[in-house]
C-alpha cells in the first residue's frame, strides 16, 4: 500500500503519476479512492487484458461477449441464455461461510442485470488435503454451507459443479461460481448510460462499511493479518436477492429502464463509471440520497462501499413513478441518486456542493501493465521422471483411487444443494458428464464445469486446454453439441515473471483448442494474488471453465450409467503413456512430473462429431468421457451409477507398449467409454471407422463385479458393493461424517 494525501492506496507510484497526467492536476482524497478502486487488478484487468485477447469470442450463437457483466447466446425461438463465472476467494479463505454465500450473491446479480432469471448455479472448488489438514476440512464444510443456504433460500438450483483436492490450496481456497440464465432476445439491458436526463436509481440494501476496499483486498497476497480483514468480505442477504430478482424482471417488462448494472467489486465507483463510460455519457451523483446504514459513513466509504444486494438502474426519463411502484410493491428500499448527463463525467456530490469530477474514461480504463513472462525452472526439472514400481494388488490401487477426494462422489456436496427447484433440471448431479435442464422452446442445455491444476502445474499450455477439452467431452456425453464457454483463470501474483508465464501459456492454450473445434469464449474472470505469503506458496495455475451445449431433442440426451446385461463396451480413442499430474501419480505414489496429457486438435473434434452423430442415430446405451482416474476409474463410476457389473479384456484397448498402470490410469484426453448393443454395435463401429478413430470391443455388461483380465490374466475383481462403498463415503469419512 502506498500512503497518499492522508490515505492508503494500492496504486503504484506510475499509476498516481499517471492518474494526474490524465486528470491534469492533483486528485483529492475522493477522486483518488475511486480511481485506487477501478484501477484494482481485479476490476480493471490491466494485467491480463492484452494476453485475453487471443481468445476467440464470435460464433453463429453468441449475442454478446466478453465485457458485459455476462455472455450472452441465442438458443431459438426468440430465447437467449445468460452466462458468468465469478470467485470469491480471498473473501471465503477468510470468512468461508459469508465470502461463498456473497459470491453466489454476486454471480446472481450479474445474470440478472442482463435481463435474464438466474435459473441454475455451478460451484467449483478448490481446498487443501482434507484428509489431513483440519483446516481445509472447516473451509470445505462451510464454504458448501454458504452455498447452499444462499442458492436455496433465494430458490436457484444448484445443478453441477466440480471439487479438486491439493496442498497448494491450503491457504488459498478457491471459490468458483457460475450462473445460468434465461431470458428473451427483446429484454436484454445493458449496463451502459446512454441517454442524457435519464435517473439513476439505486435498489436493494442499504450501503454500509462492509465491502470496503473488497477489490484492493482481493488483488493482493493473502499475509498473516488477512484474518483482520474481515471488513472486506461482505454480508449476504438472500431473502432481499429473491426480491430484486422478481422486482427488477417486472421492472424490465415495463419498457423503461435502458440501463442496469449490479454493485458488485468496487461499489458505486466501479458501477457508474463502467455504465458512463460504455454509454459515453456522463453521471451527476448526490450522495445525500443514497440509503445507508450507518449515518457517519463518509463520501469514500459510501463510493468505494461493496454492500451487497444493490443494483443501480437507469430509468427512462419520465417514467421513475411507474418503474418506482414494482419497487414498492416489492418493500424494496430504493433512491432517486442522480440523472445521466452528456458531461462524460462521474461528478459526485453531497447535499449540491462538488465532492469529485472525474471522467468517466479516465476512471473505467486503467493503465495497462505489460508484465515480464519467464518459464519457470520447475518446469524443466519435473518434465522427467523415473516411474514408479508396479504395485502388486490392482484391486487395492483401484479402490483407493475411487476413495481418492478428488475423484470420490461429490454427493456430501450436491445433497445439500437444491437441485430440483424450478422443475428444470433433466439431468440431476451424478446422472451424468454434465447437467441437462429444459428450455421453454422444448430444446434442451447442458452445462459443466471443469478443472485440473495438476496438469496445468505441469504443462500450462495443454493442461489449461485439457480443461476446455473435458467440458466440451462432458457436454457431448449427454448428447450436447458444445456452444460456448467462461473460463476464470487463476494464479499467484502476476508481478513474478514466472507466475506470468504460466497465465500466459494458460491462455495460449485455451485459445488455440476454442479456435481449433470453433468455440467461442463469451465472458470470464481473472483471479491473480492468489499466493500466501506466510507459507512462501502461490496456487497451482488453476483455470476453471463452464461450458454449455444444446441439445434439441429429448431422445439425444445420454447418462452414464450402464444400462443393460449383455450390452458392449468399447473404449474410443488411443491410451498414452501421459502419467504427468495424474491422480494416480499423485495420490497412489506421491508423485510430481512427467508428461502431461496432450491434444491432438484433430482427433479431438472428429471423435466429438462422431460421438454426437452415434447418439443421434440412437445407437448409443451410456456415454462417459475418460479423465481423472483413467480408463479404470470411469468404468468403475458408470458400474456404480448403473448398479450393473462389467467384464474388460485390457488386451484390446488401443495403445502401444503400455505398462498395465498406465493404460488402466492414465488421464489421456480424447477418450469416451460406451455401451451399445447387438443391434447398433455394427453400425456405431462403422461411424468411428469413418471418422478414423481408434476404438476397440473392450468388454460386455453384466454381473456384479467390475472385472479387468489381460490375456486371461484376471488383473482385478472387485464387487460392486465395494466399488460403492469407496466412492460414495469417503468424502463423509473425510468429513467426519460416518463415524
Amino acid at each position: 500500500m502506498v500512503a497518499l494525501n492522508s490515505i492508503l492506496v494500492e496504486l503504484t507510484e506510475d499509476e498516481i503519476k499517471e492518474a494526474k497526467r490524465m486528470l491534469g492536476r492533483e486528485p483529492n482524497n475522493l477522486e483518488l479512492a475511486m480511481i485506487d478502486a477501478e484501477w484494482s487488478e481485479h476490476c480493471s484487468y490491466k494485467s491480463s487484458k492484452p494476453v485475453l485477447k487471443q481468445l476467440p469470442t464470435k460464433g453463429p450463437r453468441v449475442i454478446i461477449g466478453p465485457g458485459y457483466d455476462a455472455g450472452v447466446v441465442d438458443v431459438g425461438d426468440g430465447y437467449v441464455v445468460t452466462l458468468h463465472i465469478e470467485s470469491h476467494n480471498h473473501p471465503s479463505a477468510i470468512d468461508p461461510y459469508g465470502g461463498a454465500a456473497t459470491g453466489i450473491g454476486g454471480v446472481l446479480r450479474d445474470i440478472l442485470c442482463m435481463g435474464t432469471r438466474p435459473i441454475a448455479l455451478l460451484d467449483s472448488l478448490r481446498f487443501g488435503n482434507i484428509e489431513e489438514s483440519t483446516h481445509s476440512r472447516w473451509l470445505f464444510k462451510h464454504v458448501v454451507r454458504g452455498i447452499s443456504d444462499y442458492g436455496n433460500c433465494v430458490g436457484v438450483p444448484t445443478v453441477a459443479g466440480e471439487v479438486e483436492f491439493d496442498d497448494c490450496f491450503e491457504r488459498n481456497c478457491l471459490v468458483d461460481v457460475v450462473c445460468l440464465g434465461l431470458g428473451k432476445i427483446k429484454d436484454l439491458v445493458l449496463a451502459e448510460a446512454k441517454y442524457p436526463n435519464d435517473s439513476v436509481i439505486l435498489v436493494g440494501g442499504s450501503t454500509g462499511r462492509d465491502g470496503i476496499h473488497g477489490v484492493t483486498f482481493a488483488s493482493r497476497v493473502l499475509t498473516e493479518k488477512s484474518d483482520e480483514e474481515r471488513s472486506a468480505v461482505q454480508i449476504p442477504d438472500p431473502f432481499m436477492k429473491k426480491l430484486i430478482i422478481e422486482a427488477t424482471l417486472e421492472a424490465i417488462a415495463t419498457g423503461h429502464v435502458r440501463g442496469l448494472k449490479d454493485l458488485g467489486g468496487g461499489g458505486l465507483t466501479c458501477g457508474l463509471s463502467e455504465m458512463a463510460d460504455k454509454g459515453g455519457c456522463g453521471i451527476d451523483l448526490e450522495l445525500s440520497r443514497v440509503h445507508l446504514r450507518e449515518k457517519d459513513i463518509s463520501p469514500i466509504e459510501i463510493m468505494i462501499s461493496e454492500s451487497q444486494e444493490r443494483m443501480v438502474f437507469i430509468i427512462e426519463q419520465g417514467y421513475e413513478k411507474e418503474v418506482c411502484e414494482i419497487f414498492d410493491k416489492y418493500e424494496l428500499p430504493y433512491s432517486i441518486i442522480g440523472k445521466v448527463t452528456d458531461s462524460g463525467k462521474l461528478i459526485v456530490k453531497m447535499n449540491g456542493s462538488e465532492l469529485a469530477s472525474l471522467p468517466a474514461k479516465v476512471v473505467a480504463n486503467a493503465p495497462i501493465i505489460y508484465r515480464k513472462a519467464v518459464e519457470p525452472d520447475y518446469i524443466k526439472k519435473i518434465r522427467i521422471v523415473e516411474k514408479p514400481s508396479l504395485p502388486s494388488n490392482l484391486s487395492s490401487v483401484l479402490l483407493k483411487m475411487l476413495s481418492c477426494p478428488s475423484i470420490a462422489s461429490k454427493s456430501w456436496v450436491y445433497e445439500q444443494y437444491d437441485h430440483e427447484v424450478g422443475v428444470r433440471t433433466v439431468v440431476k448431479p451424478g446422472q451424468g458428464d454434465a447437467s441437462v435442464l429444459r428450455l421453454p422452446n422444448g430444446t434442451f442445455l447442458a452445462i459443466k464445469a471443469d478443472g485440473n491444476s495438476k496438469h496445468c502445474y505441469i504443462d500450462p499450455y495443454n493442461g489449461s486446454a485439457g480443461c476446455l477439452s473435458e467440458a466440451c467431452r462432458n457436454l457431448v456425453s449427454v448428447g450436447a453439441e458444445p456452444l460456448a464457454f467462461v473460463d476464470h483463470l487463476q494464479f499467484g501474483n502476476p508481478g513474478n515473471p514466472e507466475v506470468f508465464w504460466t497465465f500466459k501459456e494458460s491462455v495460449r492454450g485455451l485459445a488455440d483448442y476454442s479456435k481449433a473445434i470453433g468455440l467461442p469464449c463469451i465472458g470470464g474472470k481473472v483471479s491473480f494474488y492468489n499466493e500466501d505469503k506466510v507459507k512462501n506458496m502461490a496456487i497451482k495455475p488453476s483455470p476453471v471453465i463452464a461450458a454449455i451445449g444444446r441439445i434439441e431433442k429429448q431422445e439425444w440426451i445420454t447418462t452414464m450409467n450402464f444400462k443393460h446385461y449383455g450390452n458392449h463396451i468399447v473404449i474410443l480413442g488411443e491410451t498414452k503413456p501421459e502419467m504427468g499430474g495424474s491422480e494416480y501419480y499423485e495420490y497412489i505414489h506421491g508423485l510430481t512430473g512427467g508428461i502431461a496429457p496432450r491434444i491432438d486438435f484433430d482427433k479431438e473434434k472428429a471423435t466429438m462429431h462422431a460421438v454426437l452423430d452415434a447418439i443421434r442415430k440412437g445407437l448409443v446405451k451410456a456415454v462417459h468421457d475418460v479423465s481423472k482416474g483413467g480408463i479404470a476409474v470411469a468404468l468403475a463410476e458408470m458400474c456404480i451409477s448403473g448398479g450393473i457389473g462389467a467384464s474388460v479384456d485390457c488386451s484390446k484397448i488401443p495403445a502401444h507398449d503400455l505398462r498395465i498402470d498406465e493404460l488402466l490410469f492414465s488421464e489421456t484426453h480424447s477418450r469416451f467409454i460406451i455401451e451399445t448393443d447387438d443391434a447398433s454395435i455394427d453400425e456405431f463401429l462403422s461411424i468411428m471407422k469413418k471418422a478414423s478413430i481408434a476404438y476397440n470391443i473392450i468388454g460386455k455388461v453384466g454381473g456384479d463385479t467390475l472385472k479387468f483380465n489381460k490375456n486371461k490374466e484376471e488383473l482385478i475383481s472387485i464387487p460392486l458393493s465395494d466399488l460403492k462403498d469407496s466412492w460414495l463415503n469417503s468424502i463423509p469419512k473425510c468429513m467426519g461424517e460416518n463415524e
